[in-house]
């Protein structure tokens, strides 16, 4: 988190990095039998990537994760990118993630139980959630607040404000604190119109780039057939050497006439 002034108030804010994120698979009815949106972010290196994954993401880039939005398509296609131009500031979100993980906790913990007094015959009581529940029912409530994992859940946090948006790095500053750890992933919504960015340019310049690189490659291949079409003098005198040669040896070949 960070700190920012907003006249002669100081506001608390997370700095989130949002995208740019692109539409790596449109889902629909006839051919998945559910409609949605498959969104990658990130990145991960070549290396580690499997061959199926990485024909999936063919000419879009090695995305560290995917996910998907059960949402209409619309006009979104393969390859758009939402960036973060969608976001301005004031915009009221809700923010979604993963909450930090805390292992097996207590009820004093994980509950807020405040526990027994510290009085005489008390020992090793203090942090104890003490009855359950008469013994009537014989079994135990479904909802009881008993000792029990805590955190690493889905947590949404809603009607935050954006504070400012740093659209040259993609950073988002948010109003006040938002579920998980650092580097976690978040998925971040809000009301108003998506502003996608067509890749019809980007994949016409490729195009452009790859008939560059194929016309470079036809050049060096004739400079090289013209580099191994040139003889050095050495090879020539040999040349020279040898043609004589072949010449004497027909000249002597030839029967002497009789006058």
């Amino acid at each position: 988190m960070a700190q920012v002034w907003r006249g002669e108030a100081q506001v608390a804010v997370t700095r989130v990095q949002a995208g740019p994120c692109a539409v790596v698979q449109i889902k629909t009815n006839n051919k998945d039998k559910y409609e949605a949106v498959q969104i990658g972010f990130g990145e991960k290196k070549e290396k580690n990537i499997k061959k199926p994954q990485a024909g999936h993401l063919k000419n879009l880039g090695n995305f560290r994760y995917l996910k998907e939005f059960r949402t209409e398509p619309g006009d979104l296609k393969r390859g758009d990118i939402i960036d973060i131009n969608t976001f301005t500031a004031g915009d009221k979100i809700k923010v979604t993630g993963i909450s930090k993980g805390k292992g097996f906790q207590g009820v004093v913990k994980r509950h807020g139980f405040k526990g027994s007094k510290k009085t005489h015959g008390n020992k090793d009581q203090l942090r104890m959630p003490g009855s359950i529940g008469a013994t009537g029912p014989a079994h135990v409530f479904k909802g009881q607040r008993m000792p029990g994992r805590m955190g690493n859940e889905r947590v949404t946090t809603t009607n935050l404000e954006i504070i400012d948006v740093d659209k040259e790095n993609n950073i988002l500053l948010i109003k006040g604190s938002v579920p998980g750890p650092r580097n976690g992933l978040l998925l971040i919504a809000g009301e108003g119109n998506l502003i996608i960015k067509s890749e019809k340019l980007k994949a016409e310049s490729g195009e452009n780039d790859n008939k560059d690189k194929e016309a470079g490659k036809a050049e060096q291949k004739e400079n090289e057939k013209i580099k191994n079409s040139q003889e050095t003098p050495e090879q020539v005198e040999k040349e020279v050497i040898k043609a004589k040669e072949k010449v004497d040896e027909k000249k002597s070949s030839v029967p002497a006439a009789k006058n």
